[in-house]
């Protein structure tokens, strides 16, 4: 899994609309706070908007902000419909599955697939909230446990 610009820009976004939510940005004061340029914002702030996160009204004191609290906001949602899918190879990905030519002989595949459930585990837990906080869950140790993982 590879976070683009797009996916950490408009995650940018989220936590500046989220550290002073219900609080309206005007498009260039979002592009100030974020670093990001305001047409290539506003074509990240429209794709977030279509997945329901941000909402956004017109005229002179309009502006973004978000659609949901920032504790309703899971960072995994997010990078999933950004992104795609987290796994790091297609034959352990859950949403998007493909076959590798070393199908039930291959000797990595269980490597990426505890790659991506540990990933898949970190992103789920994660709220924009804990992002803003910055109470973000840190596992001291993970282990296998009937093929689920744990993170303790």
């Amino acid at each position: 899994m590879k976070i683009s610009s797009r996916g950490e820009y408009a995650l940018r976004a989220l936590i500046v609309l989220g550290q002073s939510y219900p609080h309206l940005y005007a498009i260039s004061e979002l592009s100030q706070k974020t670093l990001v340029t305001e047409n290539y914002l506003e074509k990240i702030l429209l794709q977030i908007k279509g997945l329901g996160y941000v909402e956004s009204k017109r005229g002179h004191q309009g502006g973004y902000q978000l659609a949901l609290h920032p504790r309703d906001i899971v960072v995994g949602d997010v990078i999933r419909k950004l992104e795609g899918p987290l796994a790091p190879m297609g034959c352990a990905s859950v949403t998007a599955y493909e076959p590798c030519e070393l199908e039930g002989s291959c000797m990595l595949k269980p490597l990426w697939v505890l790659i991506r459930e540990v990933i898949a585990f970190v992103l789920e837990q994660t709220t924009l909230e804990d992002l803003i906080t910055g109470n973000l869950k840190k596992p001291g140790s993970f282990h296998s446990i009937s093929g689920d993982v744990a993170l303790t």
